[in-house]
């Protein structure tokens, strides 16, 4: 009797393609509503697929909602790994880092609303120790080495990396809420703009910790 060899089907071409569609369609959904307010509805249909694709894929919305948060932090942990923050000075770490993560925010801009609802409806619940690792922890990493260089003047490590993480991203949470300070039509979210908020930001968040007394010494 001859036992016929069944073959396992090959995992599709597309599974990884659609799960990113999925999550593209997801995070402008978790972007506007939060994981509460989120509807999959909205997400089947702006992806072209059915709930139900996206319920094998993630198993429900919480999972769809980790796997966001996921992708997210693996782009910012793998930007991270590129940069060199440890041969250079402490000015120069921290423009370097902030370089990073604003072009993460710029390429990304819907991640950061995305943060501040995790906080207001999730009280943090998602928010793990992995994006303190690679959001604040260099941060304050650099401030302590620039206080102790005498490169930055003495200030609180930890309340200035929340600060200055917080002037990075404002710009993309409240973009709907201070677009009337530019002319009508102005576009908040064009590469222009978001181009001029990465350069004000960093200049301003260099210019507010340096010591001016290593600069006068230096000049001098």
């Amino acid at each position: 009797m001859t036992t016929a060899i069944r073959k396992s089907n090959p995992p599709s071409r597309d599974s990884d393609a659609t799960k990113n569609r999925i999550m593209d369609a997801a995070e402008d959904e978790f972007a506007r509503a939060g994981l509460l307010g989120a509807r999959t509805e909205a997400i089947a249909a702006n992806t072209g697929v059915t709930k139900a694709m996206i319920f094998y894929h993630f198993g429900d919305k919480e999972g769809l909602y980790r796997a966001v948060l996921d992708r997210s932090v693996t782009k910012r942990l793998l930007a991270l790994q590129k940069v060199d923050l440890q041969s250079v000075d402490p000015v120069e770490a921290l423009g370097r880092y902030l370089k990073m993560f604003m072009r993460h925010a710029k390429d990304s801009p819907k991640v950061p609303p995305i943060f501040l609802f995790e906080s207001m409806q999730n009280k943090g619940r998602f928010y793990t120790d992995m994006f303190v690792a690679v959001t604040y922890t260099p941060v304050i990493d650099i401030l302590k080495r620039g206080i102790e260089s005498g490169h930055f003047r003495k200030l609180d490590p930890e309340q200035t990396a929340v600060n200055v993480i917080g002037m990075c991203v404002f710009y993309y949470t409240s973009y709907n809420n201070v677009r009337s300070l530019w002319p009508a039509g102005t576009d908040l979210m064009s590469d222009e703009m978001k181009e001029r908020h990465t350069r004000e930001t960093i200049d301003m968040v260099i210019a507010s910790v340096l010591n001016p007394e290593h600069i006068v010494s230096k000049s001098a």
